[in-house]
């Protein structure tokens, strides 16, 4: 459906309040959900069918036909996008899956990640982040492999909640320019990541390969995977928050 297309079938239904107006908005939609779904594949897929995270992107697309501003200049499937992303990341959270002690360390590694970096103005070494936590180097290994699922939702938050929540009020910025700025920002973390973390970022993200197929690809131990993993995100989401606060 034509943009143009769109605003008006919004339009009309507004006016009628005619359902069958909204469900055809919705059905020429769906492929967006279910893309959308797909590409968050690895962070619920232990926890949630795609069934289920398509059925919570079907009602986020139906929540942005009710609220999406006709007279902002946004595209409306740039404001579904970000409302289904936000949607499915937040119900994943809701779920509660993770364990409170892992949670919990999550947030401690993430302090102890800045702090570190602020004092040294640099990304710190596994050992440096062990002795600020007061911990063994094989517990803070073991700790951080524990963790990377709850690393990995707290970066997708971090990506698709309230610091890019820009559809509700406030000044809309080029979207589609703000997205490829950020797309650009990424990639280019990726890059300097050490070769191993970049093949793990690579083949989790924008492969969709699951941890244990990844230790199978590399050739070492799905808890080292996941060491990698945790410590790639505390990087790319330090990036990020650089980037946000330029």
């Amino acid at each position: 459906m034509a943009e143009k297309d769109t605003a008006q079938a919004i339009r009309e239904y507004r006016e009628t309040g005619d359902i069958n107006l909204r469900n055809d908005i919705v059905m020429r939609y769906l492929e967006l959900v279910r893309v959308i779904a797909l590409s968050l594949r690895n962070v619920y897929i232990k926890y949630a069918t795609t069934d289920d995270i398509i059925n919570e992107g079907v009602l986020a697309l139906m929540s942005a036909i009710d609220t999406f501003d006709l007279d902002r200049g946004v595209k409306f499937e740039t404001y579904a996008n970000i409302k289904i992303k936000g949607a499915i990341v937040d119900f994943v959270r809701k779920q509660d899956w993770v364990p409170r002690q892992v949670r919990a360390f999550g947030r401690e590694l993430d302090t102890a990640y800045n702090e570190l970096f602020n004092k040294l103005g640099r990304h710190p070494k596994n050992a440096e982040l062990a002795e600020h936590l007061g911990l063994s180097m094989e517990k803070l290994e073991k700790q951080m492999a524990e963790s990377a699922s709850a690393v990995t939702l707290s970066f997708e938050e971090l990506l698709y909640e309230d610091n890019f929540d820009i559809m509700e009020g406030g000044d809309l910025a080029d979207k589609a320019l703000y997205e490829k700025e950020l797309k650009q920002m990424i990639a280019k973390a990726i890059t300097e990541l050490t070769p191993k973390a970049r093949q793990v970022v690579t083949l989790y993200y924008y492969e969709k390969i699951k941890f244990s197929e990844i230790a199978r690809v590399l050739g070492i131990t799905e808890s080292r995977v996941c060491q990698i993993h945790s410590k790639a995100i505390l990087y790319l989401k330090r990036a990020l928050t650089d980037y946000m606060q330029k």
